[in-house]
């Protein structure tokens, strides 16, 4: 099968936040530096109580003063999953795992739910398949899926997705803003960009 993720290969675009592809270990890592982070406000607090008091706030950067300083204080890590409803959850597999590459989390609730679907990775993140009715028109829809709500996934090579893309008959449309993304629909109409990082 071939397949367009690198699972082994870990991506790391926004490390304050967001990691790829996590161990146990890593996980582990990530939560350490939550609590580092917490630790960091604190300090940032007392700094800034000097700073108040005519003294400037030293030993801190402004990407942490940004992130301490942040209005959603509920504490935003990242995207979980992308819920995806399909009518048929074998065909949407067949796409998914199949022509993609994705694999399947064998430890989220399929049997929990009252409707069938899968959980499939995507990097640390994943896509919530969902074999639900659709509410939403399946023709109609915008032929260029960056015209349309779609969820963007990123990969190593736009071009080797093109090849399996035209091995398997599947259209997509380029980027129209002329960068390395490709976006194709899903056997249910979902749009998907694929963007070249």
């Amino acid at each position: 099968m071939a397949s367009i993720f690198r699972p082994s290969v870990s991506l790391n675009l926004r490390p304050e936040v967001t990691y790829l592809n996590l161990s146990t270990k890593e996980r582990f890592e990530f939560q350490k530096k939550s609590v580092t982070k917490q630790r960091l406000s604190l300090r940032f607090c007392s700094l800034k109580a000097n700073k108040a008091q005519g003294s400037s706030v030293e030993g801190i950067s402004a990407v942490e003063e940004k992130e301490l300083t942040n209005k959603t204080d509920y504490g935003v890590v990242g995207v979980h999953h992308v819920g995806l409803l399909c009518e048929n959850l074998e065909r949407s597999l067949e796409f998914y795992q199949n022509i993609l590459g994705l694999e399947i989390n064998e430890a989220r609730p399929h049997d929990k739910l009252p409707y069938r679907g899968a959980w499939l990775w995507v990097g640390s993140e994943m896509i919530h398949l969902m074999e639900l009715p659709n509410p939403d028109p399946l023709t109609g829809r915008p032929e260029h899926g960056g015209r349309d709500r779609h969820a963007c996934i990123a990969i190593r090579d736009v071009s080797n997705l093109k090849e399996i893309l035209d091995k398997a008959g599947i259209e997509y449309t380029m980027s129209k803003s002329g960068r390395p993304a490709i976006f194709t629909r899903d056997p249910d109409a979902n749009a998907l960009e694929f963007t070249q990082i």
